[in-house]
């Protein structure tokens, strides 16, 4: 570890630089399945992971077989959103692993350690667990204000009794923290109270993934919203270690999401890093080694999308094409907040192995600044191109002007790619 940390927290400057690139609203933490376990016995305790780091006992994360000093642990997963101006979402353990559960009528000390997590995070200096904070050196509580409970467990014997015995004693100390459930109404209404669902795709063909956003299309709108925690193309065939083609699959996925973003709250692709020296799971978001990081093609696709989620306005607009498969657009209004100038922003993910021309039509918006608008584009020569270490570049978003902005603009959209077109 290098003794030059990002605010002295411990951790790399530059993996927490690619985090600050995507201008992240939120942090999910600490998983996943690393959070059940394969047995109860090794799933993740955040009062082991708290206290000085020579304390920690540490544990075997057994779903991915490696041994943790959960040096990273509640605290300092905490502390990185406040670090990065992320909110935290904290995912804990509801009694159930991946082999065996805890049945409900025995899940009160479960939620008693739940409870006092959150004490830790938000409780007064003079509080048990808030004073344990406190002699963290954080007197300040946190801003924890997003729960999960459990991670893919709805289908699991015990998690509605279980859920629900969470849920109950969560609202009653703290009625206002937001509680997600790992339960689906996408297309059936929960049969539990929720304020979000979870919806997990992790697909293995790449136009499943473009299309696979037209779940929300029909979802009423007057249950929970939905928080789309893990997201990605897989698969040896298709994605790889990260490519071209995966992250514009996934560019057409969130293009949906931007659709129904009266419903679709929240959005986070997973993993979001893995070391290239232990690698359980392809492809990430951020790979590193020792002293090198790179963002694969997907970082650069949540590059490209991060205005979306900045108080960003979407506008009403409508894609001509025969292809509704293979081609995906969308507009949003958005405002720089250093200089408070609005641009028009067109989003055009292109599945197609051939280029488009692409004709563009606005109304009711008036470019003032030809000089400054920009086109960025996404794409590469093949559609299976990788990022490396020794090519950390090879697949990255390039920027030129665009000083045909106007009411009407022509262009043509490269094969496999992401265009974005910001108009001042």
């Amino acid at each position: 570890m290098p003794l030059d940390t990002f605010n002295g927290h411990g951790f790399r400057k530059d993996l927490v630089n690619m985090l600050i690139e995507l201008k992240p609203a939120f942090i999910r933490f600490p998983g996943g399945c690393f959070v059940e376990g394969q047995r109860l016995s090794n799933a993740f305790r955040w009062k082991e992971s708290v206290g000085p780091w020579e304390q920690r006992p540490g544990h075997f994360g057994d779903v991915w077989n490696y041994w943790t000093d959960d040096a990273f642990g509640y605290f300092e997963a905490l502390q990185l959103a406040e670090d990065i101006g992320a909110k935290p979402i904290w995912v804990f353990n509801n009694g159930i692993s991946h082999t065996d559960e805890v049945d409900t009528s025995a899940i009160k000390p479960f939620v008693q350690d739940t409870v006092d997590g959150i004490e830790f995070a938000r409780g007064a200096a003079t509080s048990q667990w808030g004073s344990v904070r406190v002699a963290m050196g954080h007197p300040k509580p946190f801003d924890l204000k997003y729960v999960a409970i459990g991670n893919e467990n709805c289908g699991k014997q015990h998690y509605q009794g279980n859920y629900l015995a969470f849920y109950n004693a969560i609202k009653h100390a703290y009625p206002d923290i937001k509680i997600v459930s790992n339960c689906d109404a996408s297309s059936k209404p929960l049969d539990h109270p929720a304020d979000l669902y979870e919806y997990h795709t992790y697909p293995h063909d790449a136009r499943s993934m473009f299309n696979n956003a037209q779940v929300f299309d029909k979802t009423p709108r007057n249950g929970p919203k939905a928080f789309v925690s893990e997201y990605a193309l897989i698969g040896e065939e298709q994605a790889k270690l990260g490519t071209l083609l995966g992250a514009v699959s996934e560019a057409g996925f969130l293009i949906g999401l931007e659709r129904n973003s009266d419903h679709v709250a929240m959005a986070s692709y997973a993993p979001l890093f893995v070391n290239a020296n232990d690698r359980k799971w392809n492809p990430d978001a951020i790979v590193f080694n020792a002293n090198k990081v790179y963002g694969t093609p997907s970082y650069w696709v949540q590059y490209m999308f991060r205005e979306s989620s900045n108080g960003a306005t979407f506008l009403e607009s409508q894609l001509q094409t025969t292809d509704p498969t293979s081609l995906a657009a969308s507009a949003i209004l958005c405002q720089n907040p250093q200089n408070n100038k609005t641009s028009l922003k067109i989003k055009v993910a292109n599945m197609r192995s051939d280029q488009v021309n692409l004709k563009i039509s606005v109304e009711g918006y008036a470019t003032s600044n030809l000089t400054e608008s920009t086109i960025t584009v996404l794409s590469s020569i093949n559609a299976l191109d990788e990022n490396t270490f020794s090519d950390p570049k090879k697949v990255v978003p390039k920027r030129s002007p665009f000083q045909r902005a106007g009411k009407e603009m022509n262009f043509i959209i490269p094969p496999i790619s992401l265009t974005v077109f910001d108009l001042l």
